[in-house]
């Protein structure tokens, strides 16, 4: 059962809702007579290292509250992905510490650290509990239908696309918005729950499970261009050709890495420049403009979807369930997963470690427009009830024209 010493951390990217999973994982944690202290570590893994820990069991409920409507990483994270040796390291200051239970909050990356933990606890003999708590807004993780974060970051991505087409249908041209998705096209995709009407943007939609060609992505442009007399585009930041270099590489003349050796997408205009020049210098169009979302998708204030909200509570809150009680199997350690039942709602599953851990989910190729540029009225369907309640619509005047007199 849970007892001792509980600590909590958070890794990865934030999101609107990370604090909900944290939050539940504290409270819920503090229900349980046998557990001693709850601790969180600030920012993440390197936290732990560095001996940063805050009592949280000295937290009034009340704020604690407020904190998990807050968006973004409260105990502050991390983008350090620990190795063998690194974990060692996280596995002292546990052992030192006490540590029973630890509870981590992230994407693929953070349930890897817990698998290689929990196999030096067990090679030690050490009781530790490792329980994941999925957040990404990637939506990327295996076995999840979805992962808590990507709703509230799609319903951004949704919104921001519907005001766009608006501006751009008031004064047309062709407009490029890049959004984050290294692998994973699901965040992209969402731009396409903006439309409303049959001439409506995104037109054009690219993702990273379709191979980008340069040249017919200029004919494409130029297509809705002659069509509509304008032209909406939504890009994961990982497009890349068939050969699998991305197209940030094939246009830029320098490119920026990473810590892990990848290269820089997030984090700048690049792309989207890049695209839009390539646009101008390709096509006979010369009202080109581009955006980056970057960060702005990730832990949008006002934003939230309720659903994502709820889901990301209940995930940490099961998180405490599945360490003190188990799962149906006996199990106290794993990653704790969403599954969708009926038309809308989800039920969880402690699912073990080596199933999430450093593995990445795709779109499938069910929810991919056979255009290679669009997504199906399948996605559709996945993502709408994700979005939560009150998701605005858009209207249009009715054009009765009045006859001309001079230019008829």
């Amino acid at each position: 059962m849970l007892k001792g010493k509980v600590l909590v951390a958070q890794g990865g990217g934030p999101t609107a809702v990370i604090n909900e999973s944290m939050v539940g994982t504290v409270i819920e944690s503090r229900k349980i007579p046998s557990v001693e202290r709850v601790y969180g570590a600030y920012h993440g893994v390197s936290g732990i290292v560095d001996e940063e820990f805050i009592d949280l069991t000295r937290e009034t409920t009340h704020n604690l509250e407020m904190v998990g409507q807050t968006p973004c990483s409260a105990l502050g994270s991390t983008r350090v992905k620990p190795d063998e040796a690194y974990c060692m390291e996280i596995f002292k200051v546990l052992k030192a510490h006490e540590i029973d239970t630890f509870f981590y909050i992230g994407g693929n990356d953070s349930s890897d650290t817990l698998r290689i933990l929990h196999d030096k606890a067990l090679a030690e003999n050490y009781d530790l509990s490792c329980v994941h708590i999925p957040k990404t807004i990637d939506n990327d993780l295996m076995v999840n239908d979805h992962t808590p974060g990507y709703p509230s970051a799609a319903r951004f991505v949704a919104l921001a696309f519907a005001g766009v087409n608006a501006d751009n249908r008031a004064l047309p041209g062709v407009y490029v918005a890049v959004v984050m998705g290294r692998h994973a096209g699901f965040l992209t995709a969402a731009s396409a729950l903006g439309r409303k009407f049959d001439d409506d943007g995104p037109h054009l939609i690219y993702v990273p499970e379709v191979d980008f060609n340069l040249d017919q992505f200029v004919r494409s442009v130029q297509e809705v261009y002659n069509k509509h007399g304008r032209c909406v585009v939504a890009v994961s930041e990982g497009i890349h050709d068939e050969s699998g270099t991305p197209i940030m590489a094939k246009l830029a003349k320098e490119v920026e890495k990473d810590a892990h050796g990848n290269i820089q997408l997030s984090g700048s205009g690049a792309l989207a420049d890049l695209l839009t020049d390539y646009i101008k210098t390709h096509s006979n169009i010369s009202r080109v403009r581009g955006d980056t979302f970057g960060y702005l998708q990730r832990s949008f204030l006002g934003c939230v979807s309720d659903v994502d909200a709820r889901e990301a509570r209940e995930v940490g809150e099961k998180a405490v369930q599945y360490a003190h009680f188990g799962d149906s199997k006996g199990q106290h350690t794993g990653s704790v997963t969403i599954h969708r039942t009926g038309f809308y709602s989800v039920e969880y599953h402690l699912t073990p470690l080596d199933q999430i851990a450093a593995k990445t989910k795709v779109m499938s190729q069910q929810y991919l427009d056979d255009s290679g540029h669009d997504v199906t009225s399948k996605f559709l369907l996945y993502l709408r009830p994700l979005l939560g309640s009150g998701f605005p619509e858009s209207a249009r005047l009715r054009m009765n024209r009045v006859p001309k007199l001079l230019n008829s």
